[in-house]
């Protein structure tokens, strides 16, 4: 009896989670794996690309969980340099082509597919905006594509585009490395991921750090020098010099394929699935990682989130369901944490406009409180801001912005919001407490106490 075929597009977390789990439970003979994978790296961290520019970690290697030649050792065809560029659904197959062989293209069939095919850097058409000297830091090619810019260039200016996870932290990295860092970003605080009254907290933390953080402007183009390098970036009023320009504007769904083949798509353009992770009205199609969409567990509605941390669930979900098993990926609340410097910003579940969105009628709480006892030395702010349902008081957001300690409080709420606690409830949660680690009530439970005070307030 022929072996059944796994087809996986692409070879980062969600894909090879997944041809890694399945081969754990189907024996060779039985399943046979091909992945594709059109980089040079496969199983790597994404999320460490700024670490390793800031000089924090080595790299690549440091940041490549698994290599090629690891997962063809345990009987997985993995295909480098290979790139998919076509589903035929009604014949069982994908078109391939071999970057680095002259193009050369082929079919392979498949029984079962995998996509994973992740997500795409947001790269507006602008002027000059593909010039030498402009970087994205989606891929560790990117990594090292910077690296070598920085390496080579004699100027310590560098412009960051975006304010957003990616932008504070290349910033810090680009900090580290000597530059003089502006950050320009379109919105009218820096993480838009966050309230703007929090997000007012950390444009004025980085400030402080000496990066010039620019809110409010849009960015036109990339001006070129007379060798067509890099060295400024305009806005509508302004000009600032630039010796390098990192993009952080963020990513989106890389569901071209998935597109062309007729696939359902959500409204951020990312792959609908259930919670098996199976494609909407597909038997044998599944799908995971950065291109696809999740349910929200707090607003019931589907989101596009890019995190390492929900590829790999999904492809374990992914690989347990297509080797026999069975598995679940129920949603998630939204759970990021971030840095700039010394500055930690977390935030889990809905913001206030995400809220208003789904039709929730909710109060706000902030506090200001400390990373550790007040007396305790290196004591140092914490802002805390909650919110939560009216009438019900269930646990709808939270967010946090401060130095040591800060960032990390937010499990306790993602914890709180996958429970479905109200902030009341919360009040009574036993952490843990010493004067190096926490006031006598944790900035997180006071929050709380003071959003159960709001909703008692609204409904008197």
């Amino acid at each position: 009896m022929a072996a059944e075929r796994l087809v996986v597009v692409g070879g980062d977390a969600a894909g090879m989670s997944a041809a890694s789990q399945a081969r754990r439970l189907r024996k060779p003979g039985e399943l046979a794996i091909t992945a594709f994978e059109r980089g040079h790296f496969t199983s790597y961290s994404a999320c460490g690309i700024p670490y390793w520019v800031g000089g924090d970690v080595d790299g690549p290697e440091a940041l490549i969980a698994r290599t090629a030649e690891e997962h063809r050792a345990r009987d997985i065809d993995l295909r480098m340099r290979t790139e998919v560029t076509e589903l035929d659904l009604d014949r069982g197959r994908v078109r391939v082509r071999e970057l680095d062989n002259g193009g050369r293209e082929s079919w392979a069939g498949f029984d079962k597919l995998v996509l994973a095919t992740g997500a795409r850097p947001r790269r507006p058409r602008l002027p000059g905006i593909d010039a030498p000297g402009v970087h994205g830091v989606q891929t560790l090619d990117d990594g090292q594509a910077l690296l070598d810019t920085l390496a080579a260039s004699s100027g310590r200016r560098a412009v960051v585009v975006g304010a957003g996870y990616i932008g504070v932290e290349m910033a810090e990295a680009l900090i580290r490395r000597g530059y003089a860092v502006t950050v320009l970003e379109q919105s009218a605080q820096p993480m838009s991921t966050l309230d703007p009254d929090m997000g007012a907290l950390v444009h004025e933390a980085m400030c402080d750090m000496g990066i010039e953080t620019v809110c409010g402007t849009t960015v036109t183009g990339v001006l070129t020098d007379t060798e067509g390098r890099a060295r400024a970036v305009t806005t509508g009023d302004a000009e600032y010099p630039a010796d390098v320009v990192v993009l952080g504007m963020g990513v989106r769904p890389e569901t071209t394929l998935a597109a062309a083949a007729g696939l359902p798509l959500g409204e951020s353009g990312g792959l609908l699935t259930d919670l098996a992770m199976r494609v909407r009205g597909q038997e044998h199609i599944w799908a995971g990682g950065d291109c696809v969409e999740v349910l929200d567990l707090v607003s019931g509605h589907t989101r596009h989130i890019a995190l390492g941390t929900h590829a790999n669930k999904h492809g374990q979900v992914i690989g347990a369901n297509v080797g026999g098993g069975y598995a679940v990926f129920p949603g998630v609340v939204g759970t990021a944490v971030s840095k700039v410097c010394d500055l930690e910003i977390a935030r889990t579940g809905l913001l206030e406009r995400h809220a208003r969105a789904a039709g929730l009628r909710f109060v706000t709480a902030t506090v200001e409180a400390t990373n550790r006892a007040g007396y305790y030395p290196g004591a140092r702010p914490m802002h805390v801001k909650m919110l939560a349902e009216l009438r019900t008081g269930r646990l709808l957001g939270t967010q946090i912005v401060g130095r040591e300690g800060a960032g990390k409080r937010v499990d306790i709420a993602a914890v709180a919001l996958t429970a479905g606690m109200t902030v009341e409830q919360m009040t009574a949660l036993d952490l843990g407490y010493a004067p190096p680690f926490s006031p006598v009530w944790d900035p997180v439970l006071v929050a709380a106490r003071k959003a159960a005070g709001a909703v008692r307030a609204a409904g008197a």
